[in-house]
């Protein structure tokens, strides 16, 4: 779509028809494509939430089961991706559910109805559609690399969470996403504490602006500086 300057509006647009509404659902027989169209829109407005089926089932109008189908189906053909919580048990506490990401977060923008880079700033969904991208990123690496994915997210009952964990098998890394060109000191809490918790040194955060530094302990790194956010991915 880049290489060429293709409108990505269009784009997008022609691939939810050509794909997702027609390919995707002859694999299940979709009888009501409003159903599934709506289904796939509330998959794009949960982004970074815990899948929840009986709340999405409800909302769409489907059953549990049919919701359970089509989150598998979406899995399958590389439109979403369910990120799973980390197994290593601190507390009998933690949450077990996934959390929900898309593959691509421009067509997840555009279902959205996000078109522009004004409409974007202003939108609530900001801050998940970034940690959407970075999150996508880094898996898309891994799987370009030859290798099966290491990232995971940790979440406890009390409420403590970290956005995502790289298990690189002898240590855990923790990484946070905010969005804004600045970083603010409570940014570091998540980071903090979980170091405290598993008594680990190193931590990461990526943000939404143009400068790469350190500061509290962490290394602070731009979404855009691609030699650092390699560091992490390794």
């Amino acid at each position: 779509m880049h290489d060429r300057k293709l409108d990505p509006d269009i784009w997008a647009g022609n691939y939810i028809r050509s794909y997702v509404e027609r390919d995707v659902r002859r694999m299940i027989n979709v009888r009501d494509l409003s159903v599934f169209q709506r289904f796939v829109g509330l998959c794009a407005a949960r982004i970074g939430q815990l899948v929840n089926l009986s709340s999405m089932a409800a909302d769409a109008g489907i059953t549990h089961n049919t919701a359970k189908e089509w989150i598998s189906l979406l899995e399958a053909c590389y439109i979403v991706f369910l990120l799973r919580p980390h197994h290593r048990n601190f507390s009998k506490r933690l949450i077990k559910s996934p959390k929900l990401y898309f593959h691509d977060t421009g067509l997840a923008s555009w279902l959205l109805s996000i078109e522009t880079e004004r409409a974007m700033n202003l939108s609530s969904m900001r801050g998940p559609l970034f940690e959407n991208l970075i999150i996508s990123e880094m898996l898309k690496t891994r799987y370009n690399a030859g290798r099966r994915s290491n990232l995971h997210f940790w979440r406890d009952r009390a409420g403590h969470e970290v956005d995502l964990i790289v298990d690189r098998g002898d240590v855990l890394i923790p990484v946070e996403m905010k969005s804004g060109q600045t970083v603010a000191a409570d940014s570091f809490k998540s980071l903090d504490w979980w170091k405290k918790l598993a008594s680990e040194d190193d931590s990461f955060l990526v943000y939404g602006g143009d400068r790469s530094y350190d500061r509290a302990g962490t290394s602070v790194f731009s979404w855009r500086d691609n030699a650092d956010l390699r560091s992490i991915r390794t």
